[in-house]
Parts: structure tokens; C-alpha cells; sequence
């Protein structure tokens, strides 16, 4: 598949409005743990490869195990995932499918164990995030491989 148009040249403001969503998220407090999670799982979800390419690669850059990343998508019957990633993991699902059933009450209350009013609505804004990415860069076939990390540690590929 080659990439229909590169968005970033094709409206630099549309760019420019999800760059500042990032901004502050990654403002927010939240683990950068947590939100490769998220992103990685939301992803998953939405099949978007060049996010998850990213997101992997960031995610492994800061520490991540690869054990961990490989069983994302199976989450709820692998171990090594703290509760808090667990609530944020379900919130993530929901709100990323939220067509199908809304978000459940039994998720918002799990969610609302392990996060503030502010982290909610803070997490809340990374799916809503990644989502965007998700479809600017699936709509637009965004050419998947070449990204770098730039957390990467001197001397690592990818």
C-alpha cells in the first residue's frame, strides 16, 4: 500500500491542533508507561500500524519489556499489569469502542478506583488522542517502519 497524502504538509494546522493535544497530555502527570499502553492497546484496536510502530518503539526505548507489549492485547488473562494500568487498560477499550456498548458503569467505577477526577479526564484526552492519530494516519495509509525513538538509548535500533 502506498501513502495516499502526507497530512502533515496538507493542513500543518490540523497537525499542529493533535501536536498540541500531546503537549498536554504528556503534561498531565500521567506515567509515560501508562499512556504507551494506552496507545499501543487503542492501536491495536483500531489496526493502526503506523502508531503502533511508534508506540512500541517508544514504549521499549523508556523500558518497557517486550513480554508486556506482546501480551497487550490479551491483558485481562496475563499477569505483570498493575491494577492501575488494568483500569486504565479497560477504560481505553471501552472508549476506543465506545459505539458498541457506550463506557459500562463497572468500568468508570474500576477506572475512578485507581485515578483522580483530573488523571480520569487527563486519560480520557490520551485515547481521544490516539484515536485521531489512529484514523489520520489508517485514512491516509501513513508509511510504516521508518520512525525512530527518540528515547532510544545511543547504539539501539528502532
Amino acid at each position: 500500500m502506498s501513502q495516499r497524502l502526507d497530512y502533515k504538509e496538507a493542513s500543518p494546522e490540523a497537525f499542529d491542533a493533535l501536536i498540541h493535544l500531546e503537549r498536554v497530555i504528556h503534561k498531565s502527570g500521567l506515567e509515560a508507561s501508562l499512556l504507551d499502553l494506552v496507545k499501543c492497546r487503542s492501536s491495536q484496536i483500531n489496526g493502526c500500524a503506523w502508531c503502533l510502530d511508534m508506540h512500541t518503539k517508544d514504549a521499549r526505548a523508556r523500558g518497557e519489556t517486550e513480554q508486556r507489549l506482546y501480551l497487550l492485547s490479551a491483558w485481562r488473562d496475563a499477569p505483570g499489569y498493575t491494577e492501575r494500568e488494568r483500569a486504565a487498560l479497560a477504560w481505553t477499550e471501552a472508549v476506543t469502542r465506545i459505539a458498541v456498548q457506550g463506557v459500562p458503569d463497572d468500568v468508570f467505577a474500576q477506572a475512578r478506583e485507581h485515578f483522580s477526577e483530573k488523571e480520569l479526564v487527563d486519560l480520557n484526552l490520551a485515547i481521544i488522542a490516539i484515536n485521531g492519530w489512529n484514523r489520520m494516519n489508517i485514512s491516509f495509509r501513513t508509511k510504516v517502519g521508518d520512525y525512530v525513538s527518540p528515547y532510544r538509548s545511543a547504539g539501539k535500533k528502532g
